[in-house]
């Protein structure tokens, strides 16, 4: 009997692993075909790509006569190089789309790589003026987006506030924009990931659990669709009142 049971589950989760490949190539299909039609320089880099990748490896198997042997294998490299092409020219074609939309930075950072701890719109104001709270290795980032001349107090109110939390921890501040000493949007990850690495992971989790006591303060998120193309999970999160 228990062997069967295993055997359906086997069955059940290879079927759930199929469902999964198939959407996801759905949606590389239809991020290809959304880039295509903006991008008319795309198709023509990754053929480039292919067709160059496949010379050089035949070129250079001319010199020991195992031009056919490494044809292939510049194939793959060509055919692996225009899918970075796209993965690059896509990701660029969405964060121009989500630059200057409320919320874009807290969709970028919902989006990092790594064990970053994410706590958007923590503190905000009417006019669409956030600042999220990131912990990480580095220790508490604030990262600000919206008119530079609101969202500094909101940064300097948020620090003090963090401060008294967590004491001798490195807090950075960080302000999403195209001015002098703001990041741009399209770089705020890069940005973070750059910062030096100063606490634990054992204390990352120490200071999210002390963190978590705060209350958040702001207003609700800017309602609407964003830019077609950017998935932004978790932009439209509510934001509680202290």
């Amino acid at each position: 009997m228990a062997g069967k049971q295993d055997k359906a589950a086997a069955k059940e989760a290879a079927k759930a692993r199929r469902a999964a490949s198939k959407a996801r190539r759905g949606q590389i299909f239809e991020a290809f075909k959304v880039q295509r039609r903006e991008d008319k320089a795309l198709v023509p880099l990754m053929l480039l790509c292919l067709v160059g990748g496949a010379a050089a490896a035949f070129l250079l198997g001319l010199i020991w006569d195992m031009q056919w042997v490494l044809l292939p294998l510049g194939i793959a490299v060509g055919a692996l190089v225009a899918v970075i092409v796209f993965g690059r020219r896509v990701q660029r074609n969405v964060y121009a789309k989500a630059d200057g939309q409320p919320g874009a930075a807290g969709w970028a950072l919902d989006n990092l790589r790594g064990r970053w701890r994410v706590t958007q719109a923590v503190a905000g104001t009417t006019s669409g003026d956030m600042v999220h709270r990131v912990i990480g290795r580095p220790g508490v980032v604030l990262v600000a987006e919206g008119a530079p001349h609101r969202v500094k107090g909101l940064l300097a109110q948020e620090k003090k506030r963090v401060a008294r939390v967590i004491g001798e921890t490195p807090i950075y501040d960080v302000i999403v924009g195209s001015e002098d000493s703001q990041v741009p949007l399209r770089k705020l990850q890069g940005h973070l990931m750059k910062l030096p690495r100063n606490i634990s992971t054992a204390q990352v989790d120490t200071l999210e659990n002390r963190l978590a006591a705060l209350a958040s303060r702001g207003t609700a998120m800017p309602k609407g669709p964003l830019p077609q193309g950017a998935k932004m999970r978790n932009v439209q999160r509510a934001m509680r009142r202290r």
